[in-house]
């Protein structure tokens, strides 16, 4: 990919970044800045190059215009954190762009939509990775038309997920949680190559334990995804099950117990044997992949499962990559730094901003978004 240097003499030139804004929020303050601060360096760089940024952005899945969504806490803090970093930038230099998806235009990536976009400008920088693995206006669009490179952000997430991908240090392990196996199988079937171990918990493990015949009660299954988890539990893979688990029964009873539930009875964490089998596990890989939390951490009662991980995977030796959205805000919940970025002693090697677009670039080794800075 282009790098920001390949884009030559930035003075007095109009550069549209494409930044990853995308930040949660409660009553309408933002309740995790991590993506807007990820961007900083890349923003920065382009202000002292003597460049004029318009800056883009998305927020949720609006449909049409919804003043809930509105890019306006974001610009808001990212102008805080601007003023800290260049407080003598006069602020006209920097433009933020409403939500891009109030246009219909940037999902549909219309050609119409894009030449608004770049209409004026002299050069593109994408620095949304975690909006890269969209073929949307904003991401494949303005490389079409302008001299265009990637961010620094966008550029280190590529190299670290690439790099687990092609080359990790050994032995690898992936820890894959979350709620739908059907959302995950493909790049668990591409880890499998890579792999030296999958650790597999949360909801979407119950596909697995049903398809090798466990009862699996009340807890989350997806049938239509069982006899493809069948076919990878008779493949040469190292493929780590839960064996314990923390359930929920029908009067909101609480328990330990085996993998084989009653109806009634959901399975809402792994159990504390399956949870020290796979922290030993990570203390001895090389390098460890980590996506999706091991069950409802979000209730306490359902969280030891999660916070063993995210401690094992904060403690190991190894090189660790956190893949973004729930897997961050777990550890973020437990304590944990999550961000190299104005974080003292971060706790992972490296956390990404995109929790699908980690996925899918380990899965298929490409995005839209990075292909386009190639062509």
């Amino acid at each position: 990919m282009r790098q920001l240097e390949d884009l030559g003499d930035l003075q007095g030139k109009s550069v549209l970044l494409r930044a990853d804004v995308n930040v949660p929020l409660a009553d309408g303050a933002i309740t995790d800045d991590f993506r807007i601060r990820a961007s900083m360096e890349t923003l920065v760089w382009l202000l002292r190059q003597g460049a004029d940024v318009v800056l883009c952005g998305h927020l949720g899945r609006p449909e049409g215009e919804d003043p809930a969504l509105s890019l306006k806490p974001a610009e808001a803090r990212l102008r805080e954190l601007l003023a800290q970093e260049m407080p003598d930038c006069p602020t006209s230099r920097v433009a933020v762009l409403e939500n891009l998806r109030f246009n219909p235009g940037e999902t549909a990536n219309d050609a119409g939509f894009v030449a608004e976009l770049v209409e004026s400008r002299d050069c593109y920088v994408n620095d949304a990775f975690g909006a890269s693995h969209r073929a949307h206006a904003s991401i494949v669009g303005p490389p079409q038309f302008l001299p265009s490179a990637a961010g620094r952000l966008l550029a280190k997430e590529a190299e670290v997920l690439l790099g687990l991908r092609e080359k990790p240090r050994r032995p690898f392990a992936a820890v894959l949680g979350g709620a739908k196996v059907s959302d995950k199988l493909g790049v668990v079937s591409s880890l499998a190559e890579r792999v030296d171990a999958l650790l597999i918990g949360g909801a979407m493990a119950f596909t697995f334990l049903a398809a090798k015949g466990h009862d699996v009660g009340d807890s989350l299954f997806e049938p239509d995804f069982a006899d493809e988890c069948a076919r990878l539990l008779q493949s040469d893979i190292r493929l780590l099950l839960p064996t314990d688990l923390v359930a929920r029964g029908p009067e909101g009873q609480v328990q330990q117990t085996g993998v084989n539930l009653p109806q009634g009875w959901a399975g809402l964490d792994i159990g504390p044997g399956t949870a020290a089998e796979f922290a030993d596990e990570i203390s001895e890989a090389g390098c460890v992949f980590w996506n999706g939390p091991m069950g409802m951490f979000e209730d306490d009662r359902f969280a030891a499962g999660t916070r063993t991980i995210a401690e094992a995977v904060a403690d190991t030796p190894a090189f660790t990559v956190i893949g973004g959205g729930d897997t961050a805000a777990a550890a973020a919940s437990f304590g944990f730094a999550t961000s190299s970025i104005g974080a003292a002693d971060p706790a992972f090697n490296h956390v990404s901003t995109g929790g699908g677009a980690s996925l899918e670039l380990l899965e298929h080794g490409d995005l839209p978004g990075l292909a386009v800075l190639r062509d």
